[in-house]
């Protein structure tokens, strides 16, 4: 608010409660002439009209607000907002601060925060046998803290930050063994997750299905951890001014040659000839990311296109509009939202849900989704 309104508030305020608080006074004071009978002469309809005094309930009422009123200007950044915050405080983030709605939301927060992780050391962490991640949880939290309060943190602390999130791994892994922390990490994903996911988990176009074992990022704890505190953007770039409407036929051709099924029935039978021009396009443009053999980097992000699970769908038309205008997926980070205690259980049912005893959890380089490089697991 500018300086202007809000001195305009302010001054309107205090004017309309000097003007009430007049009236109050003159009528207090003014002593109209009675009759012998108590009257004041006037006379409506057989009902005469007597001088009483202001009832004291309703006068001890009126100025108990109007006290009311003061004490609130005094205590809160009522007047001149830019200018007065008042006397009092509120703790956030272990400082004390003026209070406004936004640090009061803040501080109720903390509180509400403080029990929940008290909660979760206590009765969730040590039923799991992974007490250990409580120093490490302190250590992280301390850290995120430099990280907001400070205009230039330490360079290396955002690497120190990533190395404790990955120490807490195999507590991940434990919390996914515990029937307790799966109980929790369901519910935050079905309040946080479930909108893109799905409350089954399985994804639907343009969303990874999290219940197989295709990841884009990689899937085991500290690759899950990194993705929820962190968040990933994904961008598959269009190639239709590059190599052309030929070259996007041909490319498709090749890749859904790659596809373990060689894509959808629909596909019928593959153009060899378009598959052996595509080869030589996707070496000189798509390799890079997805590797010659098509088997993509969890580095980068590049899915694997030697499966037959596909993030867009595998119909040869779908994979040509992925070369021809590219994809791109966001999913969000969590670290400022959830916290790290929260952002654990979720790990933890995210890494219950994946099916891990199929061969693919051994490639060393790349189980990843479909077509495109789009929003990780």
């Amino acid at each position: 608010m500018t300086f202007f309104w809000s001195s305009w508030i302010t001054i309107l305020s205090f004017g309309c409660w000097l003007f009430i608080l007049g009236v109050l006074l003159m009528v207090l004071k003014f002593k109209p002439e009675v009759e012998e009978d108590g009257t004041t002469g006037h006379e409506y309809d057989g009902i005469r009209e007597y001088d009483k005094p202001l009832p004291k309930w309703w006068l001890v009422i009126f100025f108990g607000s109007i006290v009311w009123g003061i004490a609130y200007w005094i205590f809160f950044p009522a007047m001149f907002p830019k200018h007065w915050d008042g006397i009092s405080t509120v703790q956030v983030d272990g400082e004390t601060v003026p209070w406004t709605s936004h640090n009061e939301l803040n501080s109720d927060l903390e509180k509400n925060n403080k029990v929940f992780t008290d909660n979760f050391e206590k009765s969730i962490l040590a039923q799991a046998g992974a007490s250990g991640a409580t120093k490490t949880l302190a250590s992280l939290s301390g850290m995120q803290a430099t990280l907001r309060r400070s205009e230039t943190p330490p360079a290396d602390l955002q690497t120190k930050i990533d190395e404790a999130t990955a120490e807490l791994a195999p507590y991940v892994e434990k919390l996914a063994e515990n029937p307790n922390a799966l109980k929790v990490g369901s519910r935050l994903f079905l309040q946080n997750c479930s909108v893109c996911h799905g409350s089954n988990a399985k994804g639907a176009t343009g969303y990874p299905n999290l219940t197989d074992n295709d990841w884009l990022y990689g899937g085991e704890a500290d690759h899950i951890l990194a993705t929820l505190h962190k968040g990933r953007v994904g961008g598959m770039p269009a190639w239709r001014d590059q190599i052309g409407e030929d070259g996007v036929r041909a490319a498709s051709e090749y890749v859904l040659s790659l596809s373990s099924s060689k894509g959808s029935k629909s596909n019928g039978e593959l153009d060899k000839t378009l598959v052996t021009q595509g080869a030589a396009i996707f070496d000189q443009n798509c390799a890079l990311c997805h590797g010659k053999d098509g088997k993509g980097m969890t580095s980068a992000g590049a899915p694997n296109l030697t499966d037959n699970v596909w993030l867009y769908g595998g119909e040869r038309e779908v994979v040509r509009d992925t070369l021809r205008y590219g994809r791109a997926g966001v999913m969000p980070q969590w670290e400022s939202k959830l916290g790290n205690e929260r952002i654990m259980l979720l790990a933890a049912y995210v890494y219950s849900l994946s099916d891990r005893n199929t061969a693919a959890m051994k490639a060393p380089v790349a189980t990843a989704v479909k077509t495109a490089q789009a929003p990780a697991q």
